[in-house]
């Protein structure tokens, strides 16, 4: 189990908290520090929809040029976030097969069973 996101995200801090008061194992990867591969966005974008992923709402995006906001599909989101991952939706939590956007603690318990 992954969990993406960077360290001074608010959510991504709750998410961690969470994960630690359920005493399950997780490995954390700041998307600062550690990078961020295309095949883990592309996955993300399959498995939840580049929509849910790409952070229209974030800081990133309202600076972004009005040209880079035009015209978005997913290969463009997917290089938009390979350049600035602050405007990936944090935080992101891959167990196997199932991708989680955000933390939604209802969502967590229900993939962990708990």
């Amino acid at each position: 189990m992954t969990l993406y996101g960077i360290k001074n995200c608010d959510t991504v801090r709750k998410a961690r908290k969470w994960i630690e008061n359920h005493q399950l194992p997780v490995h954390f990867h700041d998307f600062r520090d550690d990078g961020l591969r295309q095949e883990d966005l592309e996955f993300w974008c399959k498995t939840s929809g580049w929509e849910t992923v790409f952070n229209k709402r974030s800081t990133s995006f309202r600076a972004l040029s009005d040209a880079d906001k035009t015209d978005i599909d997913q290969a463009k989101a997917i290089q938009l976030m390979l350049a600035q991952p602050t405007l990936i939706k944090r935080p992101v939590l891959v167990v196997g097969e199932h991708v989680l956007i955000g933390f939604d603690e209802v969502a967590y318990k229900r993939v962990f069973s708990l």
